[in-house]
């Protein structure tokens, strides 16, 4: 089979679709992946990348060609022309002649793999509708909603442009797998999709993450090594003991995030033996250290960004998963995929979200779930996760661990991916 797989972001930017098409590629199919020049998440132009450079190249056989992208950097202009950029150049580059696989002739399958922007899969719906191809979608952002999370009105004419391009996208494809139940109503409802054409596709974790066990490492929580600035930058560890609770929060620190929850939380709960960790970067990281510096709370500390390859250190640190989200309705949609990191590290998770996130922690019985955008209930669900019992606690570990087992592994997401594609390939 031979795929076109457009996405404005791919490897090196920190993206699952990069691993999704190594393995296509090792299960005998021939991937082009048409994709922008890696700027996420900081928003400058990756060196070496810069002038010119791997515009064109093969990487663990996929052959990835890279369209040209304005630097996303900070502030909604940047944003715009980011996301206009790619959307662009790769529709040109796709209508160009004789744009198609290596190996000649057209492809058999396009899938988009749609994150923030929807206009990303312009494209992919030129494409394959210049040359007749199905169009498949795998939809991990819901737009225009996504643009309320970053301060859009709902309602105003900004958001009214988009909701009819969206639904253009939405409509042009022949079928959506989405990553969250929650995502049906909404494109059902919105949109008018038929339900046929929707299908169930919840993502997962690297499988370094299944790895990662404090049992494996022979150590406790408590007892790894600590790195970071802390909110004093003084490098220390803000004198954590091997009796302490640390809880991990691991991801993009954006608004949508809302991580300053945690700083508050921190400062609410005032209790020595829990230390907050935050591993990550974004556009809120220096507006949570400030608020860290304001509140007082010595128990947090900074990690910065890290390679996904050393995530694993961090996660053998933590007694239990952080995870917040606005306290928005269509963000409650969404199951972020940190989730199945969790849980694939058979971590217990504490999340302050409302909507699909907490149904699934209680369909897995692996953590406290308080409702999105309260710092005191998010306080009040740690105080509750450091009352428990070891025992206690390493249920939830274990139903962690289960869970992801049975319902998030690498191998149940690619065979049902292969099938789907399969399906629709044009004959």
């Amino acid at each position: 089979m031979k795929i076109l797989v457009i996405c404005q972001y791919y490897k090196p930017e920190p993206f699952r679709i990069s691993d999704i098409c190594e393995e296509m590629v090792r299960r005998g199919h021939e991937v082009t992946v048409l994709t922008g020049v890696p700027n996420y998440p900081m928003g400058r132009i990756y060196e070496g990348y810069r002038h010119g450079e791997h515009r064109r190249e093969t990487v663990q056989g996929v052959e990835v060609r890279r369209c040209f992208t304005i630097g996303r950097r900070r502030g909604a202009i940047w944003r715009f022309l980011n996301y206009y950029s790619f959307a662009i150049s790769s529709k040109c580059a796709a209508a160009r002649p004789g744009f198609g696989p290596a190996s000649g002739g057209d492809f058999d399958v396009v899938l988009v793999n749609q994150l923030s922007p929807v206009m990303m899969a312009s494209a992919g719906v030129k494409y394959a509708k210049g040359h007749n191809v199905p169009l498949a979608m795998y939809c991990l952002d819901l737009w225009p909603e996504s643009l309320c999370a970053g301060g859009i009105r709902k309602g105003s004419a900004v958001y009214r442009l988009f909701h009819r391009i969206s639904g253009r996208i939405y409509r042009a494809c022949d079928r959506i797998l989405m990553t969250s139940r929650g995502f049906e109503k909404y494109l059902t409802e919105e949109f008018g999709i038929a339900p046929e054409k929707l299908g169930y596709l919840p993502q997962y974790a690297e499988e370094l993450f299944s790895e990662t066990s404090n049992e494996k490492d022979g150590k406790k929580a408590g007892e790894h090594d600590r790195t970071g600035d802390g909110v004093n930058g003084d490098g220390n560890s803000n004198g954590c003991s091997c009796n302490s609770i640390n809880l991990v929060f691991a991801g993009n620190i954006g608004a949508a995030q809302r991580v300053d929850l945690i700083i508050r939380a921190a400062a609410i709960l005032k209790d020595a033996r829990v230390h907050w960790h935050i591993v990550g970067d974004g556009s809120e990281l220096e507006a949570c250290r400030k608020l860290a510096l304001e509140l007082g709370a010595e128990s947090v500390t900074f990690h910065g960004r890290h390679p996904v390859e050393e995530m694993p250190k961090f996660y053998g640190l933590a007694d239990a998963m952080l995870l917040t989200l606005d306290d928005d309705e269509v963000i409650s949609y969404t199951l972020p995929g940190k989730i199945q990191s969790y849980m694939a590290a058979g971590k217990p998770v504490i999340a302050s979200a409302n909507g699909e996130t907490p149904r699934v922690i209680a369909d897995a019985e692996c953590g406290i779930c308080a409702p999105a955008g309260s710092a005191k209930a998010l306080a009040e669900a740690v105080q509750t996760f450091a009352s428990m019992s070891e025992e206690q606690r390493c249920e939830m570990a274990q139903n962690s661990a289960s869970y992801y087992a049975a319902h998030f592994r690498r191998e149940i997401f690619m065979d049902k991916l292969e099938t789907e594609l399969m399906e629709w390939k044009k004959f």
